[in-house]
């Protein structure tokens, strides 16, 4: 399942750690002096305009906004073919950048010796439309947090000047996409042994209401993503689908099923938190779709600061490869994965007392210029390193934006691992009338 088929100023370069629990009433927004940084020090959206000391991070200068070809077909080029890499970094040389590392791609790296990653030099491409910024400089001082859930915010990052950990991820969860989109994508698991299994090939409708030009989660009674699929290969699935109407302010996500064996259209009963997805053959949970989809009352959200570090980024060349090509035995083919140096917020989820979810501690890394949560390190109840989620950001002039396309999950108990939405193709398109994201709708073109 894909969703939306992803931590430096001199001022703010360090953030005092926070944890958000559900009794803490609304908070007022930042201060007008404080969100006149978003037209100076800091970009539109919230990060640091200045480049790093070093000048390995260049200065965000609005983006990546030339025209790529084969938008129209939702397969875009990759403006920096021609570019070697840096260097790359193997088990060898894991000490000298363990720092700038996730746990789990450290994990990978020490496990497999021929796993790398290819550091690229770093390009500041994210933008978005000018009303998501202007609605983005108005949240900075209207929205607030009222317990666990975001309130007076619309069509932009809520908090683009974040304070606390949950701040930040609801800033990743209402992070611009688009507002309607098109998708094709497989997804794929791989065992232990190498062996491939396709576990569905889809073609997918999407949209975020609150990304209409008057759009926020008020007036959408809180459905922020709204999401169709349809399955095409193999052909045991065919026909197979699914809706899902995902609301996760006051838990009323609604998931319906089409199965093909059954000629019925089902609701789920709970399709969020720590359950398996149906896209994903159990492999991977609601929470991890996109890194982190979930509900954030289950966790205490600490805001560790921002960071210097490697993640997948612009990476059109991975997101439209052909599923055989991507898929190693063990992990993606280092080959078309492209790092880059950037900054990220870092934030730690700890479970909350009286909840419950089988990964009770996790990390996650947030792009500062898009706010995705481009990787993750989830742990186990014995506080091992369980799993690690790994998203690719492809970039898109016409949206305009880096815009996530496909994830990894790596169970590294069981040594599977899951590509879920890739060899993607992403079409913008004209906004979808509400009622093609219903049970019924669904039922009316099924199988029968």
């Amino acid at each position: 399942m894909h969703k939306k088929a992803t931590f430096l100023t001199a001022v703010a370069s360090t953030i005092l750690s926070a944890s958000i629990l559900a009794s803490i009433p609304a908070a007022a927004g930042v201060t007008s002096d404080e969100a006149e940084q978003l037209k100076t020090t800091l970009t539109p959206l919230g990060a640091v305009r200045a480049g790093s000391a070093d000048g390995l991070i260049p200065a965000w200068t609005g983006g990546y906004t030339d025209a790529l070809p084969g938008a129209a077909n939702g397969v875009r080029a990759d403006p920096f073919a021609s570019e070697k890499p840096l260097y790359s970094i193997t088990a060898a040389n894991l000490d000298k950048y363990a720092d700038t590392l996730s746990e789990a791609q450290k994990y990978l790296l020490k496990k497999y010796s021929d796993y790398r990653l290819d550091v690229y030099p770093t390009h500041r491409t994210a933008s978005a439309p000018q009303y998501v910024y202007d609605n983005t400089f108005k949240n900075a001082t209207t929205a607030k947090m009222a317990g666990d859930d975001p309130v007076g915010t619309s069509a932009g990052i809520p908090f683009p000047i974040p304070k606390t950990g949950i701040e930040v991820m609801w800033n990743h969860l209402l992070h611009w996409s688009g507002e309607s989109w098109h998708f094709t994508a497989d997804n794929y698991h791989v065992d232990a042994d190498g062996r491939q299994t396709l576990g569905g090939r889809t073609v997918g409708d999407q949209q975020m209401p609150y990304y209409s030009t008057d759009g926020s989660l008020a007036k959408y009674n809180n459905d922020y993503w709204l999401l169709r699929l349809t399955t095409t290969a193999p052909p045991i699935k065919v026909g197979e689908a699914i809706v899902g109407r995902v609301n996760l302010v006051d838990d009323k996500t609604q998931t319906w099923v089409y199965l093909t064996g059954q000629r019925r259209v089902r609701k789920l009963p709970h399709s969020c938190c720590d359950e398996p997805t149906p896209a994903s053959e159990g492999e991977v949970a609601f929470d991890e779709v996109e890194v982190w989809t979930g509900r954030l009352d289950r966790f205490d959200w600490k805001l560790i600061g921002k960071k210097e570090m490697l993640i997948p980024y612009n990476n059109n060349r991975a997101v439209s490869a052909p599923s055989k090509d991507l898929l190693g035995a063990h992990f993606p083919n280092p080959d078309l994965i492209r790092w880059e140096l950037h900054r990220v917020w870092v934030v730690e989820a700890n479970l909350r007392a009286g909840q419950r979810d089988t990964s009770p501690h996790n990390r996650y890394y947030v792009d500062e210029d898009s706010w995705t949560a481009v990787m993750g390190d989830r742990y186990d109840a014995r506080g091992n390193l369980w799993k690690g989620v790994l998203s690719l950001q492809g970039l898109m002039p016409d949206f305009p934006g880096v815009i996530q396309q496909g994830f990894f999950v790596y169970d590294f108990s069981s040594g599977i691992y899951s590509g879920i939405n890739i060899a993607q193709t992403y079409r913008k398109v004209p906004r979808f009338a509400d009622s093609v994201f219903t049970p019924d709708a669904m039922a009316a073109e099924s199988v029968r």
